[in-house]
């Protein structure tokens, strides 16, 4: 006789997938992150965001604001955190980790 595999319902696998993106805050249903960048690396940051957003269908809320880019995912009025809004907020983690990194805007 075989186990029964269990089932993790989609709130468990978003939490858990939360959980690894350490510095995103969550604020009701919005995913929430402050990176420190200059100018150039915001404007090479929000492009690699745009793209990705733009594939993924998300729009995120994307502002400058002393020395810091703030990213806002997902609705006020949305109903709740959806996967591709966690799915963007690890790609952005890369995409900062690239245009922050030694080598730079790549």
């Amino acid at each position: 006789m075989r186990a029964r595999r269990q089932r993790v319902s989609r709130s468990d696998y978003l939490s858990d997938a939360l959980t690894l993106l350490s510095g995103w805050t969550r604020d009701g249903v919005q995913l929430k992150r402050e990176l420190a960048c200059d100018d150039s690396q915001h404007a090479a940051l929000t492009e690699r965001i745009k793209v990705a957003a733009d594939t993924l269908r998300i729009r995120p809320s994307i502002r400058r604001t002393d020395g810091h880019t703030q990213i806002c995912l997902g609705d006020r009025d949305g109903d709740a955190i959806t996967d591709g809004e966690v799915t963007l907020a690890a790609r952005i983690e890369d995409f900062y980790r690239t245009v922050t990194g030694p080598t730079g805007h790549q």
